[in-house]
């Protein structure tokens, strides 16, 4: 049997990390499996564990391909507003609000993802993509002063913010409340 090209390849690895994500997303990690998901993706559970070792590894890969998919939001909407920091830092952090709780893996990103992966693993995930966008941000206001407890700080808040938002099925008064409170942290920096 011919060998796929590594674009075909790629292109599998993409597909199972989509069913991956969506599984994970409605099911958690405990309730979803890698049968489940090689069938949705429409490939055999051998390809999935060839292209991600095993179920911990594919869900790592799901939770690494979220912090991406949420920092690239928050560098697009920050870069937006470029000329001025601490509009940059707001619309960066309201982007980040707006991205994890419109994509399916909020679950995944802030629930599952740390009781899964385990804290450390979790964090060093979400410290080199949107925290690291977050502390450039922060030091540009503060002139590096605290920036390392603030950034922790506002991120803490946004997460927070974030698991209410998905509680309250992010209403639209909810989603107002949490980027005005916002804006008053950002405000005080």
């Amino acid at each position: 049997m011919p060998r796929a090209s590594a674009a075909d390849a790629a292109l599998t690895a993409e597909s199972i990390l989509r069913a991956a994500t969506e599984a994970f997303a409605q099911s958690g990690y405990q309730g979803a499996s890698v049968g489940q998901i090689a069938a949705a993706a429409g490939v055999t559970r051998g390809a999935v564990h060839h292209h991600f070792s095993d179920k911990l590894g594919l869900f790592e890969a799901v939770v690494r391909a979220g912090h991406e998919r949420v920092a690239a939001s928050v560098v697009a909407r920050a870069d937006v507003e470029s000329a001025d920091p601490r509009a940059s830092l707001r619309a960066g952090c309201h982007a980040f609000v707006d991205a994890i709780t419109d994509d399916a893996a909020a679950r995944v990103l802030l629930v599952e993802g740390p009781a899964v992966l385990g804290w450390a693993t979790w964090r060093a995930l979400d410290a080199s993509t949107s925290m690291k966008e977050l502390r450039e941000a922060v030091e540009t206001i503060t002139d590096g002063a605290q920036a390392e407890a603030l950034t922790h700080l506002l991120s803490g808040a946004m997460n927070e913010g974030v698991l209410w938002l998905v509680e309250t099925h992010a209403d639209s008064d909810a989603r107002a409340s949490v980027h005005r409170a916002l804006d008053r942290l950002i405000d005080a920096l």
